[in-house]
């Protein structure tokens, strides 16, 4: 039982700001490549990163004793203490200004824009957005709206994807990949991400009811924004809007996809099935 979402009080973190700074090394640079199957090499100073670097960058460190039961900082702070105990990236928008290099110094400030409730399928949903603003010396880099879900936990377990969907989409482009443990405890140590729901089977199936651990949000962005990256010369677009549908599951492969628009790309990963696990949009 949770306690009552009070939408007065958690508004009142509308506004909140936040700054923190780091500096993107050529280790770093390696990590994430390896992690998204991309060519490993040798990074050298000004050489570009991976275009959504910034996820690794600057996350806030708690001490152990102030870790939630769900492995994430305790509510409140600079996020409002929302008393749903499941929490996920909801989905989100990029802009890229400008490309992040090793040996830059960045700063990213944030600021609570907005919280709101409605009532799914699945009973209370409270949902934060978080703007960023990532900067170098350069000037602005990236700029970003981040929309994070939070949702109690029913009493039935949660249901695992269907096996077969009714018509899987075709793409133009598309690439797969295994969505093991490894990939997922990699992604974690890379953005210094305690949440147990990738890395804790006992704790995702048996506390929060999911069938296994579960694909982090931003990596399947990531994958995302490199493979659009890819069909257009390597350029990153100057737009990404994207939402989570539905969770990606460890244990099977996974597909990126594209497909040509007359605006952009309409890009989704999908799971096993061919199910969409994530849809977006990109324009350039």
């Amino acid at each position: 039982m949770t306690d009552k979402l009070d939408l007065d009080h958690l508004r009142q973190w509308i506004g909140r700001t936040n700054e923190a700074s780091d500096i993107v090394t050529a280790q770093l640079v390696k990590g994430l490549r390896a992690t998204l199957f991309m060519e490993i090499g040798e990074p050298k100073p000004d050489d570009a990163a991976p275009f959504t670097v910034h996820w690794c960058l600057a996350q806030p460190v708690y001490p152990m004793s102030e870790l939630g039961p769900d492995g994430h900082p305790t509510r409140g702070g600079f996020l409002p203490p929302v008393p749903l105990p499941r929490r996920m990236w909801a989905g989100g928008e990029l802009e890229f200004f400008d490309a992040l290099r090793v040996g830059d110094e960045v700063t990213r400030t944030s600021r609570i824009a907005d919280v709101t409730m409605k009532t799914g399928n699945s009973g209370v949903l409270c949902f934060v957005s978080v703007e960023h603003l990532i900067t170098t010396p350069r000037g602005p880099a990236i700029g970003e709206r981040q929309d994070i879900v939070y949702r109690d936990i029913s009493t039935a377990p949660a249901a695992a994807p269907a096996k077969a969907p009714a018509s899987p989409r075709l793409a133009q482009h598309s690439e797969s990949h295994m969505a093991d443990p490894v990939l997922l405890f990699r992604y974690s140590a890379l953005t210094f991400n305690g949440h147990r729901i990738h890395y804790d089977r006992d704790y995702v199936t048996k506390v929060e009811g999911y069938p296994g651990l579960i694909f982090h949000g931003p990596m399947q962005a990531a994958f995302i924004v490199e493979l659009a990256a890819k069909l257009h010369g390597g350029k990153a677009p100057k737009k990404f809007s994207y939402r989570g549908v539905q969770p990606l599951f460890e244990g099977a492969e996974f597909s990126v996809n594209a497909n040509d628009t007359s605006a952009g790309m309409e890009l989704w990963t999908a799971n096993s099935a061919g199910q969409p696990t994530m849809k977006g949009t990109a324009v350039w």
